[in-house]
């Protein structure tokens, strides 16, 4: 008599989303575990904000209002501090065959990337509150109301997360966590050359036209403007058309370098 062995479990009866959630968890654990990073990434932009506040602030606006408008581009800088990370934990992924591993499993391997990004927006919003919390105490006093409030969180979580699947891209383009650290780095000067610290205005003529152009530029003055009550102007408009076009080319992108190389195996 042939003895029945049982078969791989089948995808069929699992609830949706559960290895998303798996994967999220785990993600969500490495980052208690590597508490350096963690800290850094909250702790280099209140820094930087300290460091704008109290030693060029009194340069930049004598009357020590400069806070309430350096604290939206701190907000963002400290967003792309924690979502770099995910570039270098995705390639780590690739490199040490842990995706090979799951693309042989009854489950979406594709989950694993989710939860990278997923970890790390919840992760970065952490990380925003306490930076708020922190610019609240040395003097940061917005205007908004309740529903302005909602409306900055949201915008915010949606940077997050299309400059998330971004970094998740360049995890998985290139060889190394190295490397991906290398070119995720590039990415975090853009805030430097925004409106973040200075007006459009005080720049020189070559460098105010990219500064007015880019996509971090409107986003800052949409949280500005909610946040402080100041003009927007076309600024929401042109966010929104940013982030939108920036998360679905990261995710086209991750997606297709991710199938691509699956195809290779």
């Amino acid at each position: 008599m042939t003895a029945l062995t049982p078969a791989a479990p089948s995808t069929a009866h699992r609830l949706p989303g559960t290895e998303e959630v798996v994967f999220i968890g785990r993600s969500l654990r490495h980052s208690l575990r590597n508490v350096d990073a963690l800290l850094m990434a909250i702790m280099l932009p209140v820094m930087l904000m300290l460091l704008f506040v109290y030693v060029f602030g009194g340069a930049f606006d004598p009357s020590g209002g400069y806070v309430n408008y350096v604290v939206p581009g701190i907000i963002l800088l400290c967003a792309g501090f924690g979502a770099s990370s995910t570039a270098v934990d995705v390639a780590g992924d690739k490199t040490s065959g842990i995706m090979d591993r799951l693309r042989t499993l009854p489950i979406r391997s594709w989950a694993a990337v989710t939860g990278h990004v997923v970890a790390s927006l919840v992760r970065n919003l952490l990380a925003t509150a306490v930076v708020i919390g922190v610019a609240l105490a040395i003097g940061f006093r917005p205007s908004a109301g309740p529903g302005q409030w909602l409306l900055a969180i949201a915008l915010i979580a949606v940077y997050i997360l299309a400059i998330t699947y971004l970094f998740a891209a360049i995890g998985l383009v290139t060889g190394s966590p190295e490397a991906a650290n290398g070119y995720g780095f590039v990415l975090l000067f853009l805030p430097y050359l925004s409106t973040a610290f200075v007006g459009a205005d005080t720049l020189p003529t070559w460098l105010r036209g990219f500064a007015e152009h880019q996509p971090i530029t409107p986003v800052i003055e949409t949280v500005r403007a909610l946040l402080m009550g100041t003009s927007a102007g076309s600024a929401p408009v042109l966010a929104l058309a940013w982030l939108a076009g920036i998360l679905t080319m990261a995710v086209v992108w991750s997606v297709i370098l991710f199938k691509r190389q699956a195809g290779r195996r």
